[in-house]
Parts: structure tokens; sequence; C-alpha cells
């Protein structure tokens, strides 16, 4: 199969799961059967699906991300020693380990198509991933606690783990349990990739996107958060700060 043909049986066995969707049909263009695909791949509920889509799928989405480029930790130069500033998608960071920005209920953003970094990290890595922390939150019993942190295989990304954090949600002012709950996060990712014996870790701008904490005041709170983690001893050697927006990358540019 080629890439065109992939994502039609992606989307037709997609499709095919739910009755009020069978009747309908594949868009001609390219950009919108992407979108659709996309989509699908966000409402759907975890669970099992057969071995042939999850071939295809994985083939598909590989050869997406090889196709927008991938970003190799070892190509990107340094800030300071063992701190790294990048401006690009997270998605495609070959490191040891990706920072996700969850939410409580840790299994994917489900609006389709939406921008956020959760639904981006679970629509490139595949549907297993939601099936995994799916899997993993009946096990734990209860919604994520903000500051906390899981790890989970990364499945079609080019990184080798994510660790899904869930930050504090802000509405005016952040207040210093905000704060600390903002710290937490930090240090509970870079606590579980010490665990696990990572050397990499690439961090977004948690809670500063739809859980609107200021991104001044996050990017303070992250740099100081990691440059003390890292004055200990510590399988983790090298920190990427990945940013999105020019703001957040001038923001961090000054705190180095």
């Amino acid at each position: 199969m080629n890439q065109s043909e992939r994502r039609k049986f992606l989307i037709r066995e997609l499709l095919q799961e739910n009755a009020q969707y069978q009747d309908c049909e594949i868009p001609v263009r390219e950009e919108e059967q992407k979108r659709l695909l996309r989509g699908l791949m966000n409402i759907r509920c975890p669970g099992q699906i057969s071995r042939d889509f999850l071939k295809v799928q994985d083939e598909y989405l590989q050869a997406e991300t090889a196709a927008k480029g991938i970003t190799k930790l070892d190509d990107l130069n340094p800030v300071s020693e063992g701190f790294y500033l990048w401006q690009g998608d997270i998605a495609t960071l070959c490191c040891d380990a990706i920072v996700n920005a969850a939410n409580s209920g840790m299994t994917g953003c489900y609006v389709p198509n939406h921008r956020c970094i959760d639904n981006c990290i679970h629509s490139f890595s595949g549907i297993q991933l939601r099936m995994d922390c799916a899997e993993m939150m009946r096990m734990q019993g209860h919604e994520e606690e903000t500051g906390k942190a899981k790890i989970t295989k990364a499945y079609n990304l080019p990184c080798r783990y994510i660790l899904h954090t869930v930050g504090p949600i802000i509405s005016g002012i952040p207040t210093k349990a905000d704060c600390e709950l903002l710290a937490g996060c930090y240090r509970s990712c870079l606590e579980l990739a010490a665990e696990n014996k990572l050397e990499s870790v690439a961090f977004c701008c948690i809670s500063t996107g739809e859980f609107h904490f200021p991104n001044d005041k996050a990017a303070q709170i992250a740099v100081d958060t990691v440059k003390e983690f890292m004055q200990q001893e510590t399988s983790v050697k090298k920190v990427v700060f990945n940013v999105f927006k020019d703001l957040d990358k001038e923001i961090y540019r000054k705190l180095f």
C-alpha cells in the first residue's frame, strides 16, 4: 500500500466501527482525508482493534512523521551545558522521552483535530496510546492528580517514551499552590525519567495553553525546577525546552 491507500483503508475501518458513520463518503482531497482520519482517531474510545488495522496504521503514521522530518537531539546546539531550547514539533523529536501536557483523564484529547499538544501526541503516536493510558487509569482507579506524572511507550513517535503530566488550570493570577503544582509536574517527570534510566527529556510548555498559566512565570518555574533537579546525581543529562510560539522562545532565550 502507498500512503493514500493506507489512509483510505484506515478511514473505512474506523467508519465501519460506528453504525452512524457507515454511510459516510471518503473525501477526494488529501488534506480533507487527513483531517477526517485524525478526527476519527481523536473521537475513538479506547478499545481493541484488528492487527491488520494496527499494522497499516503504524506504517502510515511512521511515514507521515518521516515526511515531516525527524529532528535528532544530537543535531541541536545546547544553550548551556545539558540544556537545549528548540522551537519545533515535539512529536518529531528523537530523544529518550517527550512530555505530554495531559488532562486528568489521561487518555488524550477527544476534540477532533484540536491543536493542543495532547491531541497531537495521541494522533501521531497511534490508537495504542489511548488504550495503554485507559488501562493504566483503570488500574489506578481514579483520575490523575495535578503535578504527578506517568510514563508510557511512544509507539509510532520517534522518541522512546512519553511522560504524561497534568498541569494546574489557572483563572486569574497563579497562587503559590499553583506554582508549586507546576513545579511538581517538572519534578515528577524528571524523577520518573531517572527511575527508568533515561538520559534525555524534552518538555513542552506545561499549562500555558488551554490551562492559561502565564507564559513568563511558567518558564521561570520550569527552568528553576529543572536546574535544581539536575544538580543532583541523575541519569538525566540533557533537557530540551520545546516551544511552539515565538513568544515562548524569546522568554526562554532571555532566561538562559
